[in-house]
């Protein structure tokens, strides 16, 4: 593909672009790379001020750039061909979609799956081998269902939906529109709760509904659970990491984000446009404001406002605990003082 043609492609999304008019620079680009380990015929971009160094030395014919004068310079004294945009990100990984799209395929139902008579399937549907779909499941129009997936009874799923190879979807779960749950996870399965008693745990049931709304993306190995009564909800857009643990009851606003090993415990309450960093735990029907980010490993323990930026355990505002951390690193030293000056007294 020329890159002439790349920007024919991306005039329709990328907005306010500038585009190098030197004739001479349309190479033909055979794929994409990160710009450290891009070769000739391939193209790439340019995010963030550890990489602008690295346009004197890749190979890249072609490079999508902030809006900064001084580096498209460098590229074109380099012959790179080279897109301006606010968000380079963005814009290459759309130039991906140019070159690949994900496996899908064709609607069929293959003749190993299991699929209850009492199974209203919408049009253009794919049903993969040892496929099990239980009793008054709905299954909405140019769903994909890829290998050995169990779907338990009374489960919902929107139209466009892809559901990965050994995912499990337990009863009662509504899925929405073009959400993608991937390999191994298990949405809608029983929430940890048990009573105690004078001779014991007492099991009880869980009854409640798992709800995702249109657009959410679950990980590998990640665990969504219904609650004992009501509902379990994670919002519109939000999207999970692999190994991601939602408790029961817990309710997640629109266009979160978790990356791999967060854990909410039951109740905890996500406002929307929420981040949360790798391995952080929200405790038992804490609630967090809108559009919080919490930094990798923080432990919420009590509630958050919006727009607030936490880190360590328990959390804090993330710019204390870096003086802390600072102060922490400097003890050693602090008490070698405090010993000395024991000496001298």
């Amino acid at each position: 593909m020329q890159f002439q043609e790349i920007i024919a492609h991306l005039g329709k999304t990328a907005k306010n672009n500038s585009l190098s008019q030197k004739p001479s620079l349309n190479p033909h680009l055979k794929g994409v790379a990160a710009i450290d380990k891009a070769d000739s015929n391939l193209i790439s971009y340019v995010e963030g001020g550890k990489f602008k160094t690295m346009i004197a030395t890749t190979k890249a014919d072609a490079l999508i750039l902030p809006p900064d004068e001084t580096l498209q310079n460098q590229a074109l004294v380099r012959d790179i061909a080279w897109i301006a945009t606010p968000n380079p990100r963005l814009l290459f990984s759309r130039v991906i979609s140019l070159y690949y799209q994900p496996f899908k395929p064709l609607p069929s139902i293959h003749p190993s799956a299991v699929v209850h008579f009492d199974t209203s399937i919408g049009q253009d549907v794919h049903i993969g081998a040892n496929v099990v779909i239980q009793a008054g499941v709905t299954i909405g129009d140019r769903v994909t269902i890829h290998p050995n997936v169990v779907i338990y009874p009374e489960v919902n799923l929107g139209n466009d939906t892809i559901l990965h190879a050994n995912c499990t979807i337990h009863e009662r779960t509504q899925i929405g529109s073009g959400c993608v749950i991937h390999s191994g996870a298990a949405i809608g399965s029983e929430g940890f709760g048990f009573v105690p008693t004078a001779t014991g745990w007492y099991k009880m049931e869980q009854s409640g509904y798992t709800v995702l709304e249109d657009g959410v993306e679950i990980g590998c190995n990640s665990a969504v659970d219904r609650p004992a009564v009501g509902e379990t909800r994670i919002g519109r857009n939000t999207k999970l990491d692999n190994l991601v643990q939602i408790g029961h009851g817990c309710q997640i606003g629109k266009n979160c984000a978790m990356a791999s090993q967060v854990g909410l415990a039951g109740g905890a309450i996500i406002g929307n446009g929420v981040m949360l960093g790798g391995q952080v735990g929200v405790a038992n029907q804490v609630t967090v404001g809108d559009r919080v980010i919490a930094t990798g490993q923080t432990g919420i323990t009590s509630n958050v406002s919006s727009g607030e930026m936490v880190s360590g355990m328990p959390h804090m505002p993330s710019r204390l605990y870096r003086k802390l951390f600072v102060m922490y690193k400097r003890l050693p030293d602090m008490y070698q003082m405090y010993k000395e000056s024991k000496k001298q007294t």
